[in-house]
């Protein structure tokens, strides 16, 4: 039973919603762009497919966790669609002059730099999302829904267009500064994980173990040098077991003397 509970299928609801969204993507960057994004009626269509991708995120993730249908396949394919869309609507929206590209860029590098991070350290540990990652995502959703709607057409627009303005400079702030403190986070969970304690005592363990390793070879050649030292002088030569007739042996200076002449 425990088995068969923890092997899903990566056929399930909440993964087809996932691929779905990614599916998405290419049609909702055509939407936007359609005549320069200056049709109305497909701005509407761009418009309220990104807010159908945005709906499925949260309802996917739902679904998966109260069933029981959390699958590694979701776990990759999920960020990924999100980066997708959103990142889509940030381009899109940069190609036709909405929002500058000096705030998409620094957008677009944190989003995709978190996700690929996260992918990193997942060894040492998940990182949830926080309380400021979902404000976060909030923020950019309903900040990027008001940039997509045709707003030249809605009566007082320059209202709106403040309103749009003011929720994506928050949004962006908070994209940065959550970005920041997941990269803190990441480093600090890289440090005091069960793995990183792990590996740190491997690395430890076998530091001491060299340590005794190269203080016995020192010993042993401390020895063998003792043991191979040589004996010199007169003493030197008896104990070599050679033996030495009158008139040969070692002189004053410790050389050996030939025999005398006509000794046999």
């Amino acid at each position: 039973m425990t088995a068969a509970r923890a092997e899903v299928s990566n056929w399930n609801l909440p993964n087809a919603l996932t691929v779905g969204r990614i599916v998405l993507v290419p049609f909702f960057g055509w939407l936007l762009l359609a005549d320069h994004g200056q049709d109305v009626g497909l701005r509407w269509a761009a418009t309220a497919l990104f807010a159908l991708a945005v709906a499925t995120d949260r309802i996917d993730g739902e679904l998966a966790r109260k069933r029981g249908l959390v699958t590694d396949f979701g776990k990759v394919a999920d960020p990924i669609a999100d980066k997708a869309i959103t990142g889509m609507a940030f381009v899109g929206l940069s190609i036709l002059a909405d929002i500058p590209w000096w705030i998409t860029i620094p957008v677009l590098v944190r989003e995709w730099g978190i996700t690929v991070m996260r992918f990193v350290v997942i060894r040492h540990g998940v990182m949830p999302a926080g309380r400021g990652g979902k404000t976060k995502t909030a923020l950019q959703s309903l900040a990027l829904t008001l940039f997509l709607m045709p707003l030249w057409t809605f009566p007082a627009d320059h209202v709106w267009t403040i309103i749009a303005w003011v929720i994506l400079v928050a949004a962006v702030v908070l994209t940065l500064v959550t970005g920041i403190d997941i990269v803190v986070d990441a480093l600090r969970l890289r440090q005091t994980s069960e793995r990183a304690m792990l590996k740190r005592a491997a690395a430890a363990a076998r530091a001491a173990q060299a340590a005794r390793a190269a203080r016995r070879e020192a010993g042993d050649g401390r020895r063998g040098a003792r043991q191979a030292r040589p004996v010199r002088g007169p003493a030197g030569a008896a104990a070599s077991g050679l033996e030495t007739g009158p008139g040969e042996g070692p002189d004053e200076d410790g050389r050996a003397t030939a025999p005398a002449p006509g000794r046999k």
